[in-house]
């Protein structure tokens, strides 16, 4: 069937008179905040002391957008006779958000959870140079960071937790098998004092009774 002549301009008339006829809505910002979404992604927060400095988000990051910079250490040997070790310490954590694309996988692919997603969104500069943030402001980020969400009520629990749930009721339990040995230790004492006491106080009786022999009559 063809188009009916005018039919577009109808349609396109007929967005315009809704429109119209529509209350305006004048959003208060910055006087009033907007309500954001639970999961809002604004900008990156660091988790410092997670991050090992491995320099996975900075080569897996396609603006290249992320600078890291550190030095390596030497930790002293645990134990009399072990072997030193050396670990990398983090100097400087920067994210040039004038480059980022928010593209998140610096986050996706960090295995250590150092990275978060932040609701904040007001970092506008005047200055383009400024929009790189260092590691104290990545840092101060992280405080708004919302909670992960709850797992559903018939997921999987996870094999981390799985473990250190498993560890915890293996400790609880050899800590009360301990418990239970020492009361039947201390049972135990307690019952063979008692018998003592009274092998003692019956043999008291009988000693008093028992005929005394006098020196003289030797």
């Amino acid at each position: 069937m063809p188009p009916i002549p005018g039919s577009g301009l109808a349609k396109g008339l007929a967005v315009t008179l809704r429109t119209m006829t529509r209350r305006s809505h004048t959003a208060q910002y910055p006087d009033a905040q907007p309500e954001l979404p639970p999961r809002t992604r604004g900008v990156i927060g660091l988790f410092e002391e997670n991050c090992t400095v491995c320099m996975l988000c900075a080569r897996e990051c396609p603006d290249w957008c992320i600078y890291i910079d550190s030095h390596k250490e030497t930790v002293p040997a645990a134990t009399p006779g072990g072997r030193e070790r050396s670990r990398n310490v983090l100097d400087r954590f920067a994210i040039d958000f004038a480059l980022c694309m928010y593209c998140g996988i610096c986050i996706e692919v960090c295995p250590f959870d150092a990275l978060f997603w932040s609701p904040e969104f007001e970092y506008a500069e005047t200055d383009i140079h400024e929009l790189t943030h260092e590691r104290d402001k990545l840092r101060e980020w992280m405080w708004t960071v919302p909670e992960p969400p709850a797992l559903d009520p018939g997921a999987e629990e996870p094999k981390e937790v799985a473990a250190a749930r498993k560890a915890a009721d293996k400790l609880a339990a050899a800590e009360a098998a301990a418990a239970e040995a020492a009361a039947q230790e201390a049972a135990a004492a307690r019952e063979a004092t008692d018998a003592h006491g009274a092998a003692v106080e019956d043999a008291a009786p009988e000693a008093a009774d028992a005929p005394r022999t006098e020196r003289g009559e030797e």
